[in-house]
């Protein structure tokens, strides 16, 4: 396993990041797991829950500016069916959603033709619909994997799930951990599973679901997301959009912290996916000021940002027509699927 800075001592330069296209930064490679560095990570709830309570009043774009940074949000979503009645019908229509978010003469008026979501994730039964309907848009599709929501099945079933995904065509597949591997401390039993995820992923990015709202402590996020991150994760994501608490400021704050550290010490860059919770064009603002203020705009691409939000298409939506129009519209005019 090697640093980024390795890899390029050995000729594998990484990419210049204004060169990159949407997706296709050099991959993190993990390192060894380093039970020093984990045991140091603190998180001071007080001050992380003072700065995010600040954030919705800190950053305010209007008018024309705002519509470019929603635009920006609509490039970001993971558009997501995960409910039992799945047909192939939905998964079809949301795939046309996908290719076309906001309604054509709103994207004209805009000069935005072409704007397309960030990725589609379904269960993996939808996987080869998905694959289908989305063939030439270049537009990837996500699978969640490994016993989601809760991640309870036998380990040779979960690693066996992402095989099977990446079989029928998944781009990413997005894992849940073992929860109780952080609530009892259990770092290096994390770290194996998280490597083993990562490995049968193959070329297929993975996205390590952390479940934040059943991990306890903001220090158990950010020791979970440093692990993760050094087992090989791509993305590090908040939530299943199941649990009764989703994405926070908070939580979002912590892992986003944890991103910077990781990268700052071995180079390597992880995206980051806040999902549930996020369903008003408002709080995606707030959300991409937070990336751009801790991470920089590298950030702020889909190859390192997701939102895991489909209800938030809706909402940007209807800002958008109402940047166009002037008047705001109901919300039946602008359908997910």
């Amino acid at each position: 396993m090697r640093t980024q800075a390795e890899s390029e001592a050995r000729g594998q330069q990484a990419p210049d990041a204004a060169q990159l296209p949407q997706v296709g930064h050099a991959r993190n490679d993990g390192t060894a797991l380093d039970l020093d560095w984990v045991a140091s990570v603190q998180a001071n709830t007080s001050a992380i829950e003072r700065r995010a309570a600040s954030l919705p009043g800190r950053r305010s774009v209007k008018k024309e500016w705002q519509a470019a940074w929603l635009c920006k949000a609509v490039s970001l979503i993971d558009l997501t069916t995960l409910a039992g009645d799945d047909t192939e019908g939905r998964v079809r229509r949301l795939c046309a959603k996908a290719r076309q978010p906001v309604r054509a003469d709103l994207l004209e008026a805009l000069g935005m033709e072409g704007l397309k979501v960030g990725a589609v994730c379904v269960y993996h039964d939808m996987i080869a619909t998905a694959v289908d309907a989305l063939k030439g848009s270049g537009i990837p599709v996500a699978a969640v994997s490994t016993g989601f929501p809760a991640g309870l099945s036998p380990f040779h079933l979960r690693v066996a799930e992402i095989g099977e995904s990446v079989k029928a065509g998944a781009d990413e597949i997005d894992i849940v951990i073992s929860r109780r591997h952080v609530l009892t401390g259990n770092w290096q039993a994390l770290y194996d599973e998280m490597r083993e995820f990562r490995a049968a992923c193959g070329a297929a990015h993975v996205k390590a679901i952390l479940a934040t709202g059943e991990l306890g402590t903001l220090r158990n996020v950010a020791r979970a997301s440093l692990v993760c991150m050094m087992a090989g994760a791509d993305f590090i994501k908040t939530s299943t959009g199941k649990e009764s608490v989703n994405a926070t400021l908070p939580v979002s704050l912590v892992m986003i912290r944890a991103i910077r550290d990781y990268h700052e010490r071995t180079g390597w860059r992880v995206g980051y996916k806040p999902a549930g919770g996020i369903s008003k064009a408002k709080d995606a603002l707030v959300y991409l000021a937070l990336m751009k203020d801790e991470l920089g705009d590298r950030w702020l691409q889909p190859d390192l940002f997701r939102f895991g939000a489909s209800s938030l298409l809706g909402d940007i939506e209807r800002q958008l027509e109402h940047f166009v129009t002037g008047r705001y519209s109901s919300a039946d005019r602008h359908p997910i699927a």
